[in-house]
């Protein structure tokens, strides 16, 4: 059994890890657990399961890596497992549809629901980009809707057959709305013993307004553990709300507005969450709250299909009456020229739109339009690439460009990492803890070099673990 770094290796997006078992190797080791079953799923000698299938974001150069090849034939692959919906985990699945995969695809449902929301949006911006520059668009809409017919939808903490003596199970991350963490057992050539990876996806950063805490897993051969904040702690729920709500507060009493780049997909509907409070319990000003992005309006919705993924307290407060994503103040605007007419509405508001890393989309316009007046205010509270206009934001450059014109930065910029979707150091490190020894090796990935490396080290030194930060094109023999 071999496992192959394609992606989220020494980088935080672009995730796509590769499983390749042996079929001779399974069928010896079911040889030696006096177990005749011929093992003939495929054609070929080998089986391939894929983790996620994810697009680079940040940098110019990221994103042109998306363009080049795999480095794996996207026909031999025979299945293929989602963690969950945010693009760097999923973007580049219809190009592997494009590129001859027809295996299997496994998500759980909302997962399947959001994707499909996440792929038909990036479909469209990759073929506006594309147009633009006199290229062909790197998958059609025909590529996502040929991987979309592909799926499957698996449930929570239920121990799957995939083939011969290789088994997997979905576990709640907590990240966003049917996340999982995946588990696969598959057995060892030398012994017939089984040996079992796990793969955390996107842990989440736990209490949330809406979701369940990290699934505990308590045994593991291997284990590839995210690590975008491995080097650094969050501030705690309390602090967090603390500071969202008086941020609030200050720029109301400048008149001003505060802009919010937010991920269409989870943080949105977290900080709808926090806000719903916040104003149900008269802590801030009532106050013009717009929600500027047709995908976060989407998905909110898909947020609504499944109350039965959020955790016990999100659920009480819905069966008493209490809705999340409609409160006095709110208003979505998922058409263009509702969009439009946001200027006309006088300060103070809230505006919160995409991207996330204002790498595209409406957040810009309300950046360009009030950046430059002191009395606005930027909140930042998604992790932000590198190469990311977001990320130059929060490094604290005063002059940047948008559209190719000059913006000077003059609002106030905060950063609140508490509201990170993203497990911190600490909670990383406690999720390992529940894992019982031995453990042969853990990897950390899904995390710039230096974050990757600081957990690396916590691991080795307090858990007594074999760890390392794997590189683009690693390959390691289980």
């Amino acid at each position: 059994m071999r496992l192959y770094f394609y992606g989220g290796a020494g980088e935080v997006t672009g995730v796509k890890y590769l499983l390749e078992i042996d079929k001779k190797d399974i069928c010896s080791a079911l040889t030696r657990l006096n177990k005749s079953k011929r093992v003939n799923d495929t054609n070929r000698d080998k089986i391939k399961i894929l983790v996620d299938c994810g697009m680079l974001q940040g940098s110019k150069e990221m994103h042109d890596r998306n363009y080049e090849p795999f480095g794996f034939d996207a026909k031999e692959v025979d299945y293929l497992f989602i963690t969950h919906a945010h693009i760097d985990h999923v973007g580049l699945t219809p190009k592997l549809y494009k590129q001859g995969f027809r295996g299997k695809v496994f998500m759980t449902s909302p997962t399947k629901d959001l994707v499909a929301l996440t792929l038909r949006d990036s479909q469209k911006i990759n073929e506006r980009e594309a147009q633009k520059k006199g290229m062909d668009p790197m998958y059609s809409e025909k590529d996502v809707e040929g991987f979309l017919g592909l799926i499957k939808t698996i449930k929570y903490g239920r121990k799957h057959k995939l083939t011969e003596n290789i088994y997997y199970k979905f576990n709640d991350a907590g990240h966003m709305l049917g996340s999982a963490i995946i588990e696969i057992w598959a057995p060892s050539t030398n012994s017939g013993q089984v040996v079992k990876i796990v793969f955390s996806g996107d842990l989440g950063n736990a209490p949330t307004p809406l979701l369940n805490a990290p699934a505990i897993i308590k045994q593991a051969d291997y284990i590839l553990v995210e690590s975008a904040y491995g080097d650094r702690n969050h501030e705690n729920r309390q602090e967090r709300k603390e500071h969202f709500e008086n941020l609030i507060e200050e720029t109301y009493s400048r008149k001003g507005v505060l802009i919010i780049p937010a991920f269409a997909i989870e943080r949105t509907q977290e900080l709808l969450g926090e806000l719903n409070e916040l104003v149900e319990n008269c802590r801030i000003p009532r106050i013009p709250i717009f929600i500027d992005s047709p995908l976060a309006v989407k998905s909110t919705e898909v947020y609504r299909r499944y109350p039965e993924y959020f955790n016990k307290q999100a659920q009480e407060q819905i069966k008493n009456g209490d809705d999340f994503f409609r409160f006095p103040g709110l208003v979505y605007t998922p058409r263009a020229e509702e969009s439009k007419t946001i200027e006309n509405i006088a300060a103070p508001k809230i505006i919160i739109a995409g991207s996330g890393m204002s790498t595209g989309g409406r957040i810009l316009y309300h950046e360009k339009r009030y950046l430059p007046d002191i009395k606005n205010s930027l909140l930042i509270s998604n992790y932000q690439v590198k190469g990311t206009l977001g990320r130059t934001l929060l490094d604290g450059e005063k002059h940047i460009k948008i559209f190719d014109e000059d913006v000077n930065v003059n609002a106030k910029v905060v950063s609140i990492q508490g509201y990170s979707a993203h497990a911190d150091q600490t909670t990383l490190y406690q999720w390992l803890k529940n894992f019982k020894k031995p453990i042969k090796h853990i990897w950390a990935v899904q995390g710039e070099t230096g974050p990757a490396e600081a957990l690396a080290i916590l691991i080795k030194d307090y858990l007594g673990v074999p760890a390392s930060v794997p590189k683009i094109g690693d390959v390691v023999d289980l």
